[in-house]
């Protein structure tokens, strides 16, 4: 997806809360830097990540995030790409083995959050794209050298082991709506 298509698909996104909706409008201002997918933009720069569940819902897949020392699902930089779906399916097959296709039309949340100062890079926003994957809990997974662990996790326990962060909790609630549907 190039930045115009981003763009596009961005204006048709209907948030699920008013800080999601607060997000979209911040996400079309970043476009405006030419620079928006790389990590030269210190301030902020678009990440991409994945968001993998069962065919049931009842699980997600979290990797133990070394630098973070976090649950978190898998994820990246865009590291110049405008195909923020690509870069998620990369990172996801980087962080875990796992190769995967999206699970509807388009991505399934946005999330802005602050990574603190790491070494020589200052604390800056990623602008994360968060989209769904289904996978069999029975697929074969591979810890890279970003974790500590990969493992299924109930929904029911995830927010316990993310710590209940906001974004987290908001895709738990959107991954129980599809369990309904």
């Amino acid at each position: 997806m190039d930045k115009a298509s981003f763009i596009d698909s961005l204006n048709l996104y209907n948030p699920s809360d008013q800080k999601e909706k607060g997000y979209k409008d911040q996400f079309l201002e970043l476009l405006k830097i030419h620079n928006c997918y790389t990590r030269d933009s210190l301030k902020a720069h678009f990440t991409a990540s994945a968001w993998v569940t069962t065919p049931e819902y009842d699980k997600v897949l979290l990797l133990h995030h070394t630098k973070l020392n976090r649950w978190l699902q898998p994820g990246g930089h865009a590291d110049g790409d405008p195909d923020l779906l690509a870069v998620a399916q990369k990172e996801l097959l980087e962080e875990t083995g796992v190769e995967a296709t999206i699970s509807g039309e388009t991505f399934f949340d946005i999330d802005i959050h602050t990574i603190p100062e790491h070494k020589s890079v200052p604390e800056h926003q990623h602008f994360d794209v968060r989209y769904h994957f289904i996978v069999e809990e029975k697929t074969t997974i591979q810890q890279n050298e970003e974790s500590r662990d990969i493992k299924w996790f109930k929904i029911d326990k995830v927010a316990e082991v993310t710590g209940g962060e906001d974004s987290i909790l908001r895709m738990i609630t959107k991954t129980r709506s599809k369990q309904k549907a």
